[in-house]
């Protein structure tokens, strides 16, 4: 069986950590990932490089790789050059993540250069798309995936509605592998997902980023609301 179809209809979990947490550590979030497995999800997403390899060594589940490098003077920092794919790729992941939006990215590499070093490195290319536009350049430029991770995280889309379910369909119209990924915070959402045309669903803090998760809930309660600002 693919790749793809491994992944079809159902739920890849995105095991991150926001940088500073107490779970922010390879073994810990190795751990959820192992969890996600045992609880049916059919992919895994997970950043860096030291992640990549401890959770990689526990799971059996496709693992979709990137590494958040942020360039001074460019936006994109979601596997922004060749040295963050060729990183990825080393880890032995199956999919690696890129931003695919039009903006420059350092050393002016492209899209179609990185997509193309992806697949020589025998990877799927997974395209973090904002708009429609991103997704039908990353389809011209070979992209495997098209996702609309960075929906509402560009000047050009901040605001937006989340999950993005227009865009979802739309991409979905392209005929390529989509994926609905960003904003999806309870179940009937990754069933809406998949109605809109989305092949597969990502799912990140609603799951795995405990942070998030203790922060909302604990400012339900009348110590969090008369706390005074940290």
């Amino acid at each position: 069986m693919s790749v793809l179809d491994r992944l079809r209809g159902g739920l890849i979990v995105s095991v991150q950590a926001w940088p500073g947490s107490a779970i922010d550590r390879p073994e810990f979030l190795a751990a959820m990932a192992d969890a996600a497995e045992a609880n049916g999800a059919v992919g895994l997403r997970a950043a860096g490089v030291e992640n990549l390899r401890a959770i990689g060594a526990r799971t059996t589940l496709p693992l979709i790789g990137l590494i958040k490098c942020a360039y001074p003077g460019f936006a994109p920092y979601i596997t922004p050059t060749e040295a963050e794919v060729d990183a990825v790729l080393a880890c032995g992941c199956a999919i690696v993540a890129v931003d695919a939006t039009a903006r420059p990215r350092p050393g002016g590499v492209t899209l179609e250069a990185l997509t193309a070093r992806i697949h020589r490195g025998g990877a799927l290319a997974m395209a973090d798309c904002a708009e429609l536009g991103d997704a039908q350049r990353a389809q011209r430029a070979g992209a495997d995936i098209l996702a609309t991770t960075l929906c509402g995280y560009t000047d050009a889309t901040r605001g937006a509605a989340l999950p993005a379910l227009d865009l979802v369909a739309a991409i979905a119209g392209l005929g390529g592998f989509t994926v609905c990924e960003g904003g999806i915070a309870e179940p009937a959402q990754v069933a809406r997902s998949l109605a809109a045309g989305a092949d597969a669903v990502v799912v990140g803090s609603a799951i795995t980023n405990v942070d998030w998760l203790v922060r909302r809930f604990s400012q339900a309660t009348p110590t969090r609301q008369n706390a005074p600002p940290r």
